[in-house]
């Protein structure tokens, strides 16, 4: 496994983490947090998520497109999520998520 072959698919993931992260401390700051709290938490989970996927890749791992499908399947989650809130940091996330999700699949394949 070539770790440049998946570069895109790190670049992703490293992006979705940090969309993730950025979403979860906005959705801190806004004035019903109660209302934001599975949206933090899927998004705490994503980001994490996504760090391990583009560790794994980058090392070469053998486990990298196994975990791949399961950060694609937490970023669906997440993006459908934050797809809901109208907030520009949750519609930026779910975008981030969304483009994740589609390059862990075509790494998976």
């Amino acid at each position: 496994m070539d770790t440049l072959d998946f570069q895109s698919c790190i670049d992703a993931c490293n992006a979705c983490a940090n969309a993730c992260d950025h979403c979860a401390a906005s959705c801190l700051q806004e004035e019903d947090v109660k209302m934001m709290a599975r949206c933090i938490a899927t998004d705490m989970d994503c980001a994490q998520v996504c760090r391990l996927a583009a560790s794994l890749m980058a090392r070469g791992s053998e486990h990298a497109a196994a975990f791949c499908r399961l950060c694609a399947e937490v970023c669906r989650n997440c993006g459908d999520e934050c797809a809901q809130h109208e907030m520009d940091h949750c519609q930026q996330c779910a975008a981030a998520c969304r483009r994740c999700a589609d390059e862990c699949e075509k790494m998976a394949a």
